[in-house]
């Protein structure tokens, strides 16, 4: 079992930065994909980025250049740090997990743990 916390949300300007943080509790298989998702009202949550056991990552078009995403091994923590933010940015953002390997698709059909999700709003 994983459990997922989210931290990092807030308010920002347009063109601004924010990082969200995600804590992962400890598990026992060796190997697993890590995630972001976003959710828009009234949307299906869309894949932002993954990164895998072996710091492969992998991002959507719409952030790429934008966003990164990271893990700290010794915290047990994912990271996503997000520059250059837009208004369409605006979302509530969840990290996730799934045991295995990543998907080349970012789509949260392949992950079965989730944080409980912190709201980012860009303003113009």
């Amino acid at each position: 079992q994983l459990e997922l916390v989210e931290s990092g949300g807030g308010s920002v300007q347009a063109g601004g930065s924010l990082r969200l943080s995600c804590v992962v509790s400890r598990h026992t298989t060796n190997r697993y994909c890590l995630a972001w998702f976003r959710q828009f009202p009234g949307k299906e949550r869309e894949g932002v980025a993954t990164i895998d056991t072996d710091d492969r990552v992998n991002y959507a078009d719409s952030v790429k250049g934008r966003f990164t995403i990271s893990g700290d091994n010794a915290k047990n923590t994912l990271y996503l740090q997000m520059n250059s933010l837009k208004p369409e940015d605006t979302a509530k953002y969840y990290c996730a997990a799934s045991l295995g390997a990543c998907w080349p698709l970012i789509s949260p059909q392949y992950f079965g743990y989730w944080g409980q999700g912190t709201q980012v709003t860009v303003s113009s």
